[in-house]
């Protein structure tokens, strides 16, 4: 088992892609089959396994989340940190905090389609930790 550290800056809300970054720290683990696990030690963003070929995706699930989770509701007390404070963190508990994948030839076995991409819920930039565990043979 093989276990890396990924530090990303967001510039703020929106989608950041981890794929290459993921890939890379698999083929540095020397696993050949196994499980990728990746792991976001954050309340106020995520992750996500989505389309990358076509941007207006990742934009659409923000309007959606925008609709769903709106800045500055009312219904909200939690806003120690600005009218997006709350909402990112239901944005978060509504998506994944953890993505596991498989792992076939030295690779996460993904679909031509699928991306792994970091969802940052705050408007601010932040720093955020993610956690890349690799185990198999």
């Amino acid at each position: 088992m093989r276990q890396f550290r990924h530090v990303l800056e967001t510039r703020g809300r929106g989608s950041y892609e981890l794929t290459r970054a993921v890939q890379g720290f698999v083929a540095e683990s020397g696993i050949r089959t196994g499980l990728c696990h990746v792991f976001i030690r954050h309340t106020s963003a995520s992750l996500m396994l989505t389309e990358n070929a076509d941007p207006d995706v990742r934009a659409d699930l923000e309007r959606f989340m925008a609709a769903l989770a709106p800045d500055g509701d009312s219904m909200f007390a939690h806003d120690a940190e600005g009218p997006d404070d709350m909402p990112a963190h239901v944005r978060s508990v509504l998506t994944q905090s953890d993505l596991t994948i498989p792992v076939a030839d030295g690779r996460c076995a993904l679909g031509t389609w699928q991306g792994i991409y970091l969802w940052e819920h705050r408007h601010a930039a932040h720093e955020r930790s993610v956690i890349v565990t690799v185990q198999g043979a």
